[in-house]
């Protein structure tokens, strides 16, 4: 792009219906200047209108516009390369702003040079905030911000070209743009972490009355079991509803960084570097944001371990009221088994009795009809003969029902 140049940036929120809405959207605008529309399925597109340029690019999460008019004003953020966008179509953007930026590369002042910078003029540009700034590629150009948002919505940078290229100026600027986006998607989960703190020490409590009751002898394990679920699923819950947000924002943290290594800085004495402001400031969110999410990793982890402890516990009683209802039940077939040894007893007794009783009555029977027999002998002789035949016979039937029951059980 030819220099000077101004440029304004918007960053917005997405959802997937807006997604498709917005390149309805910017096809409006290029059919308004007569220009071709992009493809519906386009994520970036670019075009010059009539005193303007656009460049729009669609991510994961936002997408990005950038307009740049390729001239210079004396007060270059009274009247921004925005101003020459129409303000009906922007208006209706889609999507959630959740960043705005106005950036201007000017000539350096003949009197400038690398070791003289005018830093009252150049903070005449931010209201005359404090500014961060240093010298970026190999020295080709300063850059300075003050990383706050003015009365207008929007955060500003200055470029002062010392020696740029028209390649170096446009990678200039999209670097200045992308680590303003980066470090606010990256800070998204601060306000996430803060809220959850709360709720992560609570769970933590409750975690320490758990494990406090498990460890006393008289403790309700099923009622603990029942709380300590009820943790897991809650802790749980913010892990899956947060991981995503937690994650995104350690990448967005990463790609910040790249961005500042990409800028080469070198310092300009008596004020801090973009890269020092940002990681002094970026660097404390970034570590709560981790610390957060590390907690609530492991107290899912120790509430498992607790989970575990007690499910054995649970498991360990439970075995034991098995065995001695097992013991109980064998007692009570041992028992069972005598009283039947005792009953067959009695009932080789009664079946001897009744059948040396039919053997008499045979015997009497034949001695009336006149065999020479007595018959109180032959009942006396069948006795022990009927006893020994009923005991053979309930011992043999003992073994035909074993040799039925261990076949079955190996099937």
């Amino acid at each position: 792009m030819d220099l000077p140049v101004r440029a304004s940036h918007l960053a917005l929120l997405l959802t997937n219906e807006e997604k498709h809405l917005e390149r309805d959207h910017l096809a409006k605008l290029c059919e308004r200047y007569g220009k071709p529309v992009p493809s519906k399925e386009a994520d970036h597109f670019s075009a010059i209108f009539d005193s303007f340029q656009v460049r729009w690019e669609q991510h994961g999460e936002f997408s990005t516009y950038t307009f740049y008019v390729q001239d210079i004003v004396k007060d270059v953020f009274a009247d921004p390369a925005l101003k020459k966008v129409p303000v009906d179509w922007l208006s209706q953007l889609p999507g959630q702003v959740i960043v705005a930026s106005h950036a201007a590369v000017i000539p350096a002042p003949e009197h400038e040079n690398d070791d003289y910078t005018d830093l009252p003029a150049i903070s005449s540009h931010f209201a005359n905030n404090p500014v961060v700034g240093s010298k970026v590629t190999g020295g080709a150009a300063k850059v300075f911000t003050d990383f706050r948002i003015h009365v207008d919505g929007f955060s500003r940078f200055v470029v002062v070209d010392s020696d740029l290229r028209k390649e170096q100026a446009g990678r200039l600027l999209l670097r200045l743009f992308e680590i303003e986006v980066y470090r606010v998607m990256a800070l998204l989960a601060f306000p996430i972490a803060k809220k959850l703190a709360p709720e992560l020490k609570l769970a933590d409590r409750k975690l320490y009355t758990i494990t406090n009751e498990m460890a006393q002898s008289d403790s309700n394990d099923a009622k603990l079991l029942d709380e300590l679920t009820t943790l897991a699923a809650e802790i749980e819950n913010n892990i899956s509803s947060n991981h995503f947000r937690f994650a995104a924002a350690g990448a967005y943290y990463q790609l910040v960084g790249q961005r500042l290594e990409d800028l080469r800085e070198v310092r300009i004495q008596g004020i801090q570097t973009l890269g020092e402001f940002i990681k002094r400031r970026l660097e404390p969110a970034m570590s709560t944001i981790q610390s957060t999410s590390n907690r609530f990793v492991s107290l899912s982890e120790r509430i498992g371990n607790a989970s575990q402890l007690l499910r054995t516990r649970v498991d360990i009683i439970i075995e034991r009221q098995n065995q001695g209802l097992l013991a109980s039940m064998a007692l009570r077939a041992k028992m069972q088994f005598r009283m039947q040894q005792t009953v067959e007893g009695i009932s080789i007794v009664a079946i001897t009795y009744y059948a040396s009783g039919l053997v008499g009555a045979l015997a009497k029977a034949l001695h009336a009809a006149g065999w020479h027999i007595i018959p109180e002998i032959v009942v006396g002789i069948s006795i022990p003969i009927i006893m020994l035949a009923v005991a053979l016979g309930l011992k043999r039937a003992h073994k035909i029902i074993a040799s039925i029951t261990e076949e079955e059980s190996e099937h």
